[in-house]
């Protein structure tokens, strides 16, 4: 009994010639992939929801800056397309993806717009 406990514990294989029970040998594989999920892909899902959600409630007159480090304000939003028309300066407009906006600095009141203006 005590060595079968040891065994379990150390994941070694059974003293006395035995064949290591197949079960014992999948466990530490088990729990690496159990740490990876709750340590990696849970949080990274979750951070990822989350962007997706900002990115859903952009609207216009929103503050952005782009992966590019552009900094403007949304001028509008092409939902078919799924392009942001942002505004750099008075006479500077460019278009973008929507997945291009890395962060919003500062949202202003505003329309949610659906159509390009």
């Amino acid at each position: 009994m005590h060595n079968s406990i040891l065994a379990l514990l150390l994941f070694s294989p059974p003293a006395g010639g035995q064949t290591p029970n197949p079960f014992i040998q999948l466990v530490p594989l088990v729990l690496i992939f159990i740490v990876f999920y709750f340590f990696m892909i849970r949080p990274q899902q979750k951070k990822q929801k989350d962007r997706e959600k900002v990115l859903d409630n952009l609207k216009r007159g929103d503050r952005v800056v782009t992966i590019g480090g552009i900094h403007g304000t949304v001028a509008g939003i092409d939902a078919e397309k799924k392009t942001v028309l942002v505004q750099v300066s008075d006479a500077i407009k460019i278009t973008f993806d929507r997945t291009a906006v890395a962060n919003i600095d500062k949202q202003e009141s505003g329309n949610k717009l659906t159509t390009k203006e």
